[in-house]
């Protein structure tokens, strides 16, 4: 069993966690992959008392989760931490100029990882970014994102944190379905989408088999 008696789960990232959350309401937790997870682990495991939250902000990047990793993070005593973070970093490359290197993306994300265990006694849980090749332009974006979704194993297997490989899952399952029907604009999921996040989640820190 995962997850001992009263813990707190935090979900942070950008739009893809922030799904519309209610930032007025601390116990909102928007309607997309983190609702649906939290919804299956109050289903598995009622009598553990278990407390969801969501930070996820939408347009962030790592940089900008360095920046309230104080406020919406560690003053929240989570144990543990939901990392999904990193298509924000590849898309300002192209939709502004504004390039973050893997290297940069690499030691921002290290900084919040570090940060979290010298602070807190929480487990991590890393979710790569990924995406899909619609609408056609979001192919050249693999030459920015695949370095930075090297990082997030790299750094998982580093800080032995639980991994969850969206990028392959998504792939996959787009084979079965248009990648359209996963993810319309290539980066936002779909309900389908969020739903192939939630048990990805689920699976990968063993609360399903």
């Amino acid at each position: 069993m995962p997850f001992q008696q009263n813990d707190i789960i935090l979900f942070q990232g950008d739009s893809i966690t922030d799904c519309g959350r209610d930032r007025n309401d601390p116990s909102s937790l928007g309607t997309g992959y983190a609702l649906m997870a939290a919804a299956r682990l109050g289903l598995l495991y009622p009598e553990k008392n278990l407390t969801i939250i969501n930070r996820g902000i939408g347009g962030n990047r790592a940089v900008d989760l360095q920046n309230r990793w104080e406020k919406d993070c560690l003053e929240l005593a989570p144990t543990w931490v939901s990392l999904y973070i990193g298509i924000n970093d590849t898309w300002r490359r192209f939709d502004s100029g504004e390039e973050t290197t893997a290297a940069a993306f690499e030691a921002s994300y290290r900084d919040l990882i570090e940060r979290t265990q010298k602070n807190l006694d929480a487990r991590l849980v890393l979710v790569e970014p990924f995406v899909l090749p619609v609408p056609e332009d979001r192919k050249g974006w693999r030459q920015d994102l695949d370095p930075k979704i090297h990082v997030v194993r790299e750094l998982a297997r580093e800080y032995n944190a639980v991994l969850v490989p969206l990028d392959g899952l998504f792939a996959a399952a787009s084979v079965k379905a248009a990648p359209a029907f996963w993810a319309g604009d290539g980066v936002h999921p779909t309900p389908a989408g969020h739903a192939l996040i939630a048990e990805a989640w689920l699976k990968a820190v063993g609360a399903l088999r």
